[in-house]
């Protein structure tokens, strides 16, 4: 088998072995429709270089000759990192080269934006303290995945605009993978949210779907024919930074009239300033659930800044569905705790406005995530490149 056929069955039966675990190399050959001598032949290699492990097939028991061996991904070859960088803290996962987790850290940040290099500190720090509780280092790391909000171009790590960051245009993963001294794969955290839900979440049965994330801001994840779409500056998604208003509010990111402007949690704190009767000692949170129950009862300040923003939301879902025509929406991020953005009337608006063909509208569902699972949507991310840069190894060891 040629160079480049090779590099190929090796990811291909890697993925195979990932997807079947633990699988026989007779059925290997049948998933994947590779000869069983080349099967052999590689799987043989992917074991030379520790990306494999042979484990007895516990479902023959019939006692004649010898047992048949199966093969399963060899979590202890790498371990992988992930990293949500959040308003006021990292949240942090451990998973092994089998996708099991680890371990995980909630790790308190002293500030909301950062200098380049005081985020890169921020994420040793809180790295160090993961690795810690595994009684291992940052060193051990095969590679680490980081979500932050912000345009992201990932081929270049370049960030062109993040509200984790005091400073644009910041070639940001080079900086990290400086301070860290292992690879780092760094991306928009909303696309490591659909990332998650591909992977291990309510998108893994489906091929097109799209997530919306809300939290601090509004972000966006693409899924089209199972694979994450970025668009060519990586700012196709921003979701949040669609206009809905002509000179409207203003936007964190300097510009009037986005949706997040609207929609965000400092957009409805800004409004709920004018309902705050002296409760100066209350948290952001505490601002926004006191806006909402308002609202609930009846307050007409309270309900009209909160119907606006259920307004604006279903203005901009009805245009990613009447744009992408997906199979499926996911809603998810810590603002879903609350339902005034999926409330029944919400929802229904949205039907009302999309093209009206005989058939019926995506599914919406609501995916009520923390932190953490944004952490292991980066790790994901992270495991596919380190899989592929073992993989890669294999194949410069074998030319």
């Amino acid at each position: 088998m040629a160079g480049p056929q090779r590099t190929y069955g090796r990811r291909t039966l890697l993925a195979a072995i990932r997807k079947n675990s633990p699988i026989a190399r007779i059925d290997l050959a049948e998933a994947t429709g590779i000869s069983r001598a080349t099967v052999t032949t590689v799987t043989a290699e992917l074991l030379r270089a520790g990306l494999i492990a042979e484990v007895a097939d516990e479902s023959d028991k019939s006692g004649r000759g010898r047992p048949r061996v199966d093969l399963k991904i060899d979590g202890a070859a790498h371990f992988i990192a992930g990293v949500k960088v959040a308003n006021r803290s990292l949240s942090l996962v451990l998973i092994d080269f089998e996708g099991n987790q680890l371990a995980e850290v909630d790790y308190p940040l002293g500030r909301q934006t950062f200098a380049p290099d005081g985020l890169a500190t921020a994420l040793h720090d809180g790295l160090t303290a993961l690795m810690g509780t595994v009684g291992k280092g940052i060193s051990d790391l095969s590679g680490v995945g980081i979500g932050i909000a912000g345009i992201v171009d990932v081929h270049s790590g370049l960030v062109h605009w993040s509200p984790s960051l005091s400073e644009r245009n910041v070639r940001l993963q080079a900086r990290i993978e400086n301070a860290l001294g292992v690879p780092v794969f760094l991306d928009n955290d909303a696309n490591l949210v659909a990332m998650a839900e591909k992977q291990f979440g309510v998108g893994r049965t489906a091929k097109d779907f799209i997530v919306v994330t809300i939290e601090s801001g509004v972000g966006m994840g693409i899924v089209i024919n199972n694979e994450i779409y970025r668009g060519t500056r990586g700012c196709g998604a921003e979701f949040g930074h669609t206009k809905v208003q002509l000179d409207g509010a203003l936007c964190r990111c300097g510009q009037r009239g986005c949706l997040e402007a609207y929609v965000a949690d400092y957009a409805l704190l800004r409004e709920a300033q004018f309902l705050n009767d002296g409760a100066g000692d209350a948290s952001s949170e505490q601002q926004i659930e006191q806006l909402l129950t308002r609202a609930q009862q009846g307050d007409a300040l309270a309900s009209n800044i909160v119907n606006r923003a259920g307004r604006m939301f279903a203005m901009g879902l009805a245009n990613i569905v009447n744009i992408f025509d997906p199979e499926l929406i996911i809603l998810a991020g810590e603002r879903m705790q609350f339902d005034h953005l999926y409330a029944e009337e919400v929802l229904d608006s949205i039907k009302s406005s999309i093209v009206q063909v005989d058939q019926s509208p995506p599914e919406v569902v609501i995916h009520k995530w923390d932190d953490l699972m944004w952490a292991k949507g980066a790790a994901g991310y992270a495991l596919e490149g380190v899989e592929e840069a073992a993989v890669k190894a294999v194949s410069m060891q074998d030319a």
